[in-house]
């Protein structure tokens, strides 16, 4: 057996939102590295286009596009953009996302946060899951990789509408990998740990990273990297007997402050 080819995605396309930076920019690095021709869309065109960029210089395939994933036009206009570029979508990676961070005191956010919370965590990969399917179902294969994280299942102060959301996205997932199974497609989620993001970077103080530690039996904080590899695992054949699961990224622990 050619094990190479377990992890070969040429002539795949794969969509990825978030692209831009962090954990997205990393996927997209590493998808297209192993063979895909891979959209990059972020809400800044600038990032998306950098990263494309960047791709293309290692030798990969890749556009890039600007995508608000709260606004409904513009993620049918992403599946659009990959069909006319690339005739199909393969593999899609829902990885924008926006919440947590322990900022949610039950007290002092209001309804129209929880709507948005829920709107780019979980509505928005929906529609977009919906809207690649036909694509993947005509192209005969078919992959989505839904970007969950480690707080769908802690329990923490501060946390409660980030964690449920994305408990929904996984539950969700897990849900649609029955009605899209018969259509050739699996769905499955990655849920990082602590991982060296921009976002982490700007709040992550010693003191907090060794209290992260402390429940981390693998002793150091994730890489976006460390994700990406993860969502190639499921993005790839390698899983091809694989749907409705979730693989929490996490070393080995829970990166909780407690």
């Amino acid at each position: 057996m050619n094990t190479e080819n377990l992890l070969d995605l040429t002539g795949k396309v794969a969509v990825v939102t978030g692209g831009g930076d962090g954990i997205g920019r990393e996927c997209c690095m590493l998808l297209a590295a192993a063979g895909a021709k891979t959209v990059v869309s972020d809400l800044s065109p600038e990032k998306a286009a950098a990263v494309a960029e960047s791709i293309r210089a290692a030798g990969g395939e890749a556009s890039s596009t600007a995508c608000n994933v709260l606004d409904e036009a513009d993620l049918a206009a992403l599946v659009d953009f990959a069909v006319s570029r690339y005739g199909t979508v393969n593999i899609l990676v829902n990885n924008a996302g926006m919440g947590g961070g322990g900022r949610e005191n039950p007290f002092k956010i209001d309804r129209k946060y929880v709507e948005r919370i829920y709107a780019m965590n979980v509505f928005a990969p929906w529609s977009l899951c919906r809207l690649a399917a036909p694509k993947m179902a005509e192209s005969g294969y078919g992959s989505i990789v839904n970007i969950v994280s480690m707080s769908s299942i802690n329990n923490e102060a501060n946390m409660a509408i980030y964690g449920s959301s994305k408990a929904a996205l996984v539950h969700m997932s897990s849900n649609l990998a029955y009605d899209f199974g018969p259509m050739g497609i699996r769905v499955n989620c990655v849920g990082p740990g602590a991982t060296r993001t921009h976002a982490l970077e700007s709040v992550l103080t010693p003191e907090m990273e060794a209290r992260m530690l402390a429940h981390t039996p693998i002793k150091r904080l994730g890489e976006a990297s460390d994700i990406a590899r993860a969502v190639l695992f499921f993005a790839a054949p390698i899983s091809g007997w694989v749907s409705g699961q979730t693989l929490m990224v996490n070393g080995g622990g829970v990166q909780t402050m407690d």
